[in-house]
């Protein structure tokens, strides 16, 4: 297997986070196909989430994941299989989100499965993205009295 098509795959993922994170939402939108999916494990909202198309899954998550929202996401282990100009990938799945406004902290982890797609551009980008769910808590900021928490500017709602 090519390792330049390997890192580049790498690079379309680790991009697809730190735009989600950073709230670069252009960019974001950019690590996808224009008829990417996403399926992702949700068991706060009690079902999963499915999207369809570039627009729906980057106007759901600038919507959701806007304004009070701070999150990271952390991938590891990443198993990647490439045919030609098509690839999958499992990933291990890290994430925090703090919901600043319900004074919210949920932690996960879980494993990621992606489909990804060469471009004309010669650009790797996700054609299908979504995870399962190992565990998924929460826990108010309020039950933990001697927390200070200080953090970027998406801590309060005027934030990106």
């Amino acid at each position: 297997m090519d390792p330049t098509t390997l890192e580049e795959i790498r690079r379309a993922k680790y991009r697809y986070l730190r735009c989600l994170d950073l709230k670069l939402w252009d960019d974001f939108a950019d690590t996808f196909t224009d008829d990417a999916v996403a399926a992702y494990d949700t068991p706060m909202l009690r079902e999963p989430l499915r999207l369809a198309g570039r627009d729906a899954i980057v106007g759901y998550m600038r919507a959701t994941l806007g304004a009070g929202m701070i999150t990271t996401h952390l991938v590891s282990h990443p198993e990647i299989e490439v045919g030609g100009d098509d690839a999958t990938g499992s990933w291990c799945l890290e994430d925090t989100v703090i919901v600043m406004e319900h004074r919210l902290l949920i932690r996960g982890a879980g494993y990621y499965r992606d489909t990804y797609r060469r471009c004309p551009d010669g650009r790797w980008r996700i054609s299908g993205t979504g995870h399962e769910r190992t565990y998924e808590f929460s826990v108010s900021l309020d039950d933990l009295p001697s927390l200070r928490f200080t953090a970027n500017r998406w801590a309060s709602p005027a934030g990106a």
